[in-house]
């Protein structure tokens, strides 16, 4: 009787052993040992967009010299799906230097292998012919297989459904203090960060997560949003350029950020702003994921965005024309 019931015990061990095991694995394939979901997020980089206070209201204008007019550049929303794996603004001449996939409107050839001579002569999705190339990472569904040759791994760990915009906002403003001056033909702008998670500090990033019905809220984590509302991304560019250069090593010392209250730094002359925002149909509560380079495990604090500037002379004159003048303008 006695070897009965610790057979009986053991098996009993052995089956609650087996059960907690398989639980711990589940666990951890679920989330890993640190809080990483399967998609390669962290559960830390989400937040439900109901408990992120409001933010601070734009700069308000001050004095008689202030820029205070808008021009929306009308360029689609991707629906030619231009995507490649490129970067002409950090790493031109390189295939596939991005290591992550871009999306684009504007210039519809954009490459690693574009000139300032290939962006002028090609053809745009931009309706007032507005030559310029704007792009981003491209935003995936984690919980879907894609199905075309962009949404495969590439063995950088960037995989999924890749989420099409449902809206593109393509916008320059001027600032609140001072009349703007042209951009520079082919100047080359970046914002935000790309290897944020793994940066000694935040001071680079610029991106914000938000949701359509809360335009006062805006956070660094991926936002979950109400059912019914879309995931919002707002990209907005330095705007402060020193005279001079269309470029600079690291890609930011000749176009800086003002200060909080729209002044440029000192040597820096203020340019019309660009204002990128996206927005995105995600089922309440699926998983995302913005491309990344593979150690940033794409940490939403990545987010970022280049833009080449090729309007013409003319174009940017009109541009700023209307900054200046406090006019709201459409291209």
């Amino acid at each position: 009787m006695r070897n009965e019931r610790q057979l009986l015990t053991l098996l009993v061990c052995l089956v609650l052993g087996i059960g907690l095991t398989a639980a711990v694995l589940g666990a951890t394939r679920a989330s890993g040992p640190d809080g990483t979901s399967h998609s390669g997020t962290n559960s830390r980089d989400y937040v439900d967009i109901r408990d992120v206070p409001s933010g601070p209201r734009e700069p308000s204008a001050t004095g008689p010299d202030a820029s205070t007019g808008t021009v929306t550049v009308d360029c689609g929303r991707n629906e030619e799906r231009h995507y490649n794996e490129d970067n002409i603004v950090v790493s031109p001449g390189l295939r596939s230097g991005a290591h992550h996939t871009h999306a684009y409107v504007g210039n519809l050839t954009t490459d690693a292998m574009s000139t300032d001579a290939s962006l002028a002569a090609a053809a745009t999705s931009c309706r007032g012919g507005d030559h310029s190339t704007y792009y981003w990472p491209v935003l995936r569904r984690t919980d879907r297989a894609g199905s075309n040759p962009h949404e495969g791994s590439a063995g950088h760990g960037n995989a999924g459904e890749i989420l099409p915009e449902a809206a593109v906002s393509v916008e320059f403003r001027g600032n609140p203090v001072v009349k703007v001056v042209p951009m520079p033909r082919f100047l080359r702008a970046m914002t935000g960060d790309a290897v944020a998670y793994t940066a000694p500090s935040e001071a680079d990033v610029r991106a914000r997560w938000g949701c359509s019905g809360s335009p006062d809220r805006s956070t660094t984590r991926y936002p979950r949003c109400p059912t019914g509302e879309r995931l919002t991304r707002t990209l907005v560019f330095p705007s402060c350029w020193n005279g001079l250069d269309t470029e600079s090593p690291g890609h930011r010392a000749h176009l800086l950020f003002p200060a909080a209250n729209g002044v440029c730094p000192q040597g820096t002359f203020a340019v019309p702003q660009l204002r990128i925002s996206l927005a995105y149909d995600v089922p309440a509560g699926a998983p995302v994921a913005v491309d990344s380079f593979p150690e940033q495990r794409h940490s939403p604090k990545t987010d970022h965005a280049m833009f080449v500037d090729a309007k013409t002379d003319a174009q940017m004159a009109a541009v700023v024309g209307c900054l200046n003048a406090g006019r709201v303008c459409r291209t």
